[in-house]
Order: C-alpha cells, then sequence, then structure tokens
C-alpha cells in the first residue's frame, strides 16, 4: 500500500511571515541565479530569502511565480525549499516507512527531504527504522507539520463493505489498531478486517502485513478472519504438531482435556478446542493412547 489514502485535501501551508522548518509555503520567486531560485521570505531583506536549489525543483520555475514548497533546514542549519511535497496531504492517511527513531520519537517517510516527526505521545506502539504503519498528518502547534498513528477513525470514515467476497475467501491486510480483544486491519479494498486474539499465537506489530481466511461475514460490512486453515486440513496439521511435540518429549504429552487452556496455548500455539479435536482424532487412529490421564504415543 502507498502512502495515498486521503481524508482532507486542505491545504495547510504556512504563510511568509511564519516560515520554519518542516513546514509548507506558498512562496513568491524573487529572481533566478546560478544555483538555483530564490524566494521571497516576506521580511523585505533580499538576505532572508529562501534557496530553492536546481536539484530541489520537480519543473523549472520562473521570477514572480508563486511556488509551493517543503521547508526544511539544511546541513548548515539554513532555511532551504523543495517543490517535493509530502505524499500525504495535510488531514489525511498513509502507509508509510519509519526512517528513523530518536530519543524524542520518530522520523517517517512521507516523499519530503527530511522525514515528519513521530513524537512518542502519538505512537500506538514503539516503532522501528524500516517498519512501514499508518499514519495521519498534522500541523503541530508550533506550525510544523507531524504525524500520528491515531488512525482508527480516520481508516473507519473511508472503510468500505466488504463486497463480492465470502467465507473461506483469502484477504490481506496491514494492522492499523489493536485492542485487548485482537487486532483491525485495513486491505487494499479499503474493507476493515478483525483478527481475534485467539486466533493470534505470534507477536503481531503496528503495520504488519497479514493474510487470512474470512470466517464470518459481519452486519457492519466488515469481516473477521482467521489464521487458521479450514478445520479439516487444521485437524491434520494439529496431529502432526501433538505427534512432533510427543516426539520431541520422550513420548508423552503433559495435557489433558483438564488442562488449563493458557498453557496449551502457551505450550502449542493452539486454541484448547483444537487440541481436543486432535487428541480425539489421533486416538481413533490409535496413534496415541490414554491412560491413568496421560497421553503418550502407541
Amino acid at each position: 500500500m502507498k502512502p495515498a489514502m486521503t481524508m482532507n485535501n486542505e491545504d495547510s501551508g504556512l504563510g511568509p511571515l511564519h516560515l520554519r522548518e518542516n513546514s509548507l509555503a506558498e512562496l513568491t520567486v524573487a529572481r533566478i541565479s546560478d544555483m538555483g531560485a530564490f524566494l521571497d521570505a516576506g521580511t523585505g531583506t533580499t538576505s532572508d530569502d529562501i534557496l530553492l536549489h536546481h536539484s530541489q525543483q520537480t519543473r523549472p520555475v520562473k521570477e514572480g511565480e508563486k511556488v509551493k514548497v517543503f521547508l526544511y533546514h539544511d546541513p548548515h542549519h539554513r532555511l532551504t525549499a523543495s517543490m517535493r511535497l509530502p505524499q500525504i496531504p495535510v488531514g489525511g492517511i498513509g502507509y508509510a516507512p519509519v526512517m528513523l527513531t530518536t530519543r524524542f520519537g520518530a522520523f517517517i517517510d512521507v516523499g519530503t527531504e527530511r522525514g515528519i516527526f513521530l513524537p512518542f505521545s502519538q505512537m500506538e506502539e514503539r516503532v522501528e527504522t524500516g517498519q512501514y504503519v499508518w499514519v495521519k498528518m498534522y500541523v503541530d502547534k508550533t506550525g510544523r507539520l507531524a504525524v500520528t498513528m491515531k488512525v482508527n477513525e480516520d481508516i473507519r470514515s473511508i472503510a468500505l463493505p466488504a463486497k463480492g467476497v465470502k467465507v473461506g475467501d483469502m484477504v490481506t491486510g496491514t494492522v492499523y489498531n489493536k485492542t485487548d480483544d485482537g487486532v483491525f486491519l485495513i486491505t487494499r479494498e479499503r474493507w476493515i478486517a478483525f483478527l481475534h486474539r485467539d486466533e493470534i499465537n505470534k507477536p503481531i506489530h503496528m503495520g504488519d502485513e497479514i493474510t487470512g481466511r474470512v470466517a464470518f461475514l459481519r452486519k457492519d460490512g466488515h469481516v473477521n478472519i482467521s489464521l487458521r486453515p479450514q478445520k479439516e486440513k487444521s485437524i491434520e496439521g494439529d496431529m502432526q504438531l501433538l505427534l512432533e511435540y510427543m516426539n520431541r518429549h520422550n513420548g508423552s504429552l503433559p495435557f489433558t482435556d483438564q488442562s488449563d487452556p493458557a498453557l496449551i496455548r502457551a505450550s502449542l500455539g493452539i486454541s484448547k478446542a483444537a487440541f481436543k479435536r486432535a487428541v480425539g482424532h489421533l486416538l481413533k487412529l490409535k496413534k496415541i493412547s490414554m491412560k491413568e490421564g496421560k497421553i503418550t504415543l502407541s
């Protein structure tokens, strides 16, 4: 997915009297030089004019023309302009990579010359360099561009009801919200998919891409998904899982249908119901025996 889902196309650029790094502005080309174009900073002093270098122009500009630019500090801490604007508009949401992390937060790559700041207070969880996450662009109290990972309501507002999909179909989405009950994903079709915590047997992070099987079509147009194959294939896999576990543990299984479900999931990665189904089938096939509450290989 590309950082292109848009919630609001409003232009929140700042006027010439409030120029600062990591902001948008529309400035007039004051003059052209060998280095590029100098933009009028609105102070009446030419030494304050802002360089729009040739390499930062997406097209040639002319004297007197108004140009929309992204402002940032160059290595010498001078305010500099670029015509490479954020791919996520202010008020819009997108799926973008983490450029780097710092002790203050992280910076997200939205297509500008510099990353856009993601404060710790706007993270849903700590992020790592290279991780893709869903973010929303906004202007902070200082007038600078920033992003937040709090996009739940925004994604819900642009989501579409799942159509043309049926139980058993496979869908792929990326995680945009995590709750105590499970995780929510948005698919390429802009459907919302929910993965219950009982389906999760490994850590899932914000932005992770997940493919699952549609297990239930909800009345609200969303879908519930499962990471487990359909029951017949699932039972075969669970049976093999138990046999392999027993082979590694002296031919015995330290669990029964009276064992704690949490212990079964922690040790085997399957639910207690799946455990009981697999045990039942193995008993019928006479591959295991149960004596005095202990399960062993036959």
